[in-house]
């Protein structure tokens, strides 16, 4: 690919202007023979990258193939242990990170990239250190990120924690954004998005590429890569594997198969997560269609398919937080043995609703019914001593612990002697004890294929599998309601498409009732028998996916027009290679 001339950004910007005079003589970014080791596990083994300017390029792989510490190292938050890291030809291997931050290498951290107990305009006013002696180029740069994220306006004073994933996430990109960065490394851009913003996203990427920026961004979704990139780098097992165009990638089935797809498993890379899983019912590549103008819609309240006493049911609940109102008279009903989706933009009240219903936060009006009783005023402890399970968008577990340790850890409260003089003497009542609480994890790594890492730290494994352990552990506690979070966030493609046959094989054996937050949609038309929309806290459609998915107000508020976006996994949309 020929070099181009790299668009110069405004000089009011007061970022300091580091390359060469004649930056067409070297790539923007080169990486050579970098190693990358946290203590004695290695993780990158002598990684070859060359960036050139004005590119867009996706950098893809399994969770744990090294993506991530290949932007740290490049931007300076880890010390590369070998190798040579170039800047428009400047060698800045180690070099801090507010030291490449300060030359126009920035990067967005995937996940936690905000300051939580600071609120949107004060993480927005702090993004700006590298403008801080210009106060109207600081001013004009927040003005730009409020137009192109309309929603953080209207959170400006609301603590940046309490907002939603995806609005967080579209924070972190809006503070990086205002720094009008040379080379820009995204780390995860879709990851807790609802469709139509990944869509938005993919537009205002392409509009910084267009001023003459250089973006690496990590991707877990090929089809949204080949809507994003020009160039696609594969990454596994802390080593390019393919480099090329992304069109390419459609030439190259052996690399879509082992990355995404199929995968090697625990004896391949240990990165992968579980690959037992059956193939789904219903196939993941059902396209959302525009409805036939002729098509009748069915009305907002379509009855359910599901018959007889709910398990769970909310009646008019109603949640606000100062003068904004999250969750505004959600009547909802979840049926014995159904999975139910609940989908909606990001801030529509979905993760609000989770924590109502859990408990962890109480309800300014309206009912909760569990299992026939009325648990409003439960606190999160008595339901979930009561068999409701709960999941949240980033599991947290025991990073030294093994697999099998930390399930035995989720089933200690179902131990029937808890006595540590009994456990220390190793009396008979704590041996038997500890016997069923080993059998019961033999049987919790063998329903959700975790047999491979029953002895792997926790904290060695790929974002997916953490996911399939912290599933595990809400198993432990045997539920009859499972509440799942955003179960796909971080989750490579491949892991991703294996977690819906997972998820029906758990539902089978166990019986319980799921509903889950999902904005991966092949994800949630292969799992779910029922679909409720949400929007500004209200449901706007339910009913069966089809009509869910269908419904104009949902296609217009949530999914928009972008099929990659849509379809996150599954096969690629030939609009996306076209």
């Amino acid at each position: 690919m020929s070099q181009q001339e790299t668009v110069r950004i405004d000089a009011t910007t007061q970022v300091p202007a580091t390359a060469p005079a004649d930056p067409s003589q070297a790539p923007a970014l080169r990486c050579r023979g970098v190693d990358v080791a946290y203590g004695p596990v290695q993780v990158l083994f002598g990684v070859d990258v060359d960036i050139q300017q004005n590119e867009i390029v996706a950098l893809l792989g399994t969770n744990g193939a090294g993506k991530s510490t290949l932007l740290k190292a490049v931007s300076g938050l880890v010390k590369p242990k070998a190798g040579t890291v170039e800047y428009f030809g400047e060698d800045i291997t180690g070099k801090p990170a507010n030291h490449t931050a300060a030359k126009g290498l920035i990067q967005m951290p995937g996940g936690k990239g905000v300051f939580p107990t600071l609120s949107v305009a004060e993480n927005l006013k702090l993004a700006c250190w590298l403008l801080r002696k210009d106060k109207k180029a600081a001013a004009a740069a927040r003005e730009e990120v409020m137009e192109l994220f309309p929603i953080l306006g209207k959170r400006a004073n609301q603590l940046a924690g309490n907002l939603s994933g995806g609005e967080q996430q579209m924070l972190s990109l809006a503070q990086v954004f205002m720094n009008r960065p040379q080379i820009l490394l995204i780390d995860e851009l879709s990851l807790g998005l609802a469709p139509a913003i990944v869509g938005e996203l993919t537009d205002v990427v392409h509009t910084i590429h267009q001023q003459g920026v250089t973006i690496i961004v990590v991707e877990q979704s090929i089809n949204v890569a080949l809507t994003l990139a020009q160039r696609a780098i594969f990454m596994e097992k802390g080593q390019v594997r393919f480099e090329g165009a992304t069109a390419d990638l459609l030439e190259r089935p052996d690399i879509l198969r082992s990355v995404f797809i199929a995968g090697e498993g625990p004896d391949g890379d240990g990165a992968d997560g579980p690959d037992e899983a059956e193939p789904a019912d219903r196939p993941a590549t059902a396209e959302v269609d525009e409805p036939d103008a002729t098509t009748e819609i069915p009305p907002v309240d379509a009855p359910a398919p599901a018959t007889g006493t709910p398990v769970l049911e909310t009646r008019g609940l109603v949640k606000r937080f100062g003068g904004i109102t999250a969750v505004n008279g959600v009547d909802l009903r979840l049926h014995h043995n159904q999975v139910l989706g609940l989908v909606g933009q990001n801030g529509a009240g979905k993760t609000t609703l989770f924590d109502i219903i859990s408990g962890f936060l109480g309800a300014d009006e309206g009912q909760i019914l569990y299992r026939g009783t009325d648990v409003t005023d439960w606190p999160a402890h008595e339901r979930a001593r009561n068999q409701l399970g709960r999941s949240f968008q980033d599991a947290r577990l025991y990073p030294m612990l093994t697999v099998a340790e930390t399930i035995t850890v989720a089933l200690e409260r179902h131990l029937a002697s808890r006595d540590i003089v009994a456990a220390a003497m190793r009396l008979p009542a704590a041996l038997d004890s500890e016997m069923v609480a080993a059998q019961r994890v033999a049987e919790l790594t063998e329903l959700m294929g975790l047999d491979g890492y029953r002895d792997t730290l926790v904290g060695e494994l790929s974002t997916g599998t953490r996911r399939v352990v912290e599933l595990a552990c809400i198993l432990a506690q045997d539920p009859a309601v499972l509440l799942l979070d955003e179960p796909s966030g971080g989750v490579a493609q491949k892991e991703t498409e294996a977690l819906g046959p997972l998820l029906k094989r758990v539902q089978s054996v166990t019986g319980c009732a799921i509903m889950v937050i999902e904005h991966d949609m092949p994800l949630l038309r292969s799992i779910c028998d029922e679909m409720y929309a949400l929007e500004l806290g209200a449901v706007i459609a339910n009913g069966t996916p089809d009509h869910v998915l269908n419904h104009p107000r949902v296609i217009e508020s949530y999914l928009g027009t972008d099929e990659a976006a849509i379809n996150r996994s599954g096969a690629a949309p030939a609009t996306a290679v076209s």
